[in-house]
């Protein structure tokens, strides 16, 4: 694996934390809290801002090694594993409309690499 694969997994699994950190935020959503502060500052919220947090700072070292043009290309995968995390840890369905939409990000992501 060369410098620029390092790179790209980098920001890949940025994007994954990412996605984990708005499944733990949207658990928190789905919870009956005590009041407001308890909304904003539990276990899921604090541990989901970190993970954006950290998803930025790895983010920040990728762009060291990935062209520019390709970060959002990249960061678009989040996408898919919110769809995926979603159906795994919170049941959502997957609609027609939400499958086909990750279709077409996907390829979007693999024409613009190509």
């Amino acid at each position: 694996m060369n410098r620029y694969d390092t790179y790209v997994l980098l920001m890949v699994g940025a994007a994954l934390l990412a996605a984990v950190s708005q499944i733990l935020l949207k658990l928190s959503a789905r919870r009956e809290h005590r009041g407001l502060l308890r909304e904003y500052l539990n276990g899921y919220v604090i541990c989901g801002y970190a993970l954006l947090a950290v998803s930025l700072l790895l983010n920040l070292w990728a762009y060291q090694g990935v062209e520019y043009r390709f970060g959002p290309v990249i960061n678009a995968s989040s996408y898919v594993f919110v769809l995926v995390l979603g159906r795994l840890f919170l049941r959502e369905r997957i609609t027609w409309k939400r499958f086909w939409g990750i279709v077409l990000i996907v390829v979007g992501i693999l024409i613009s690499v190509m």
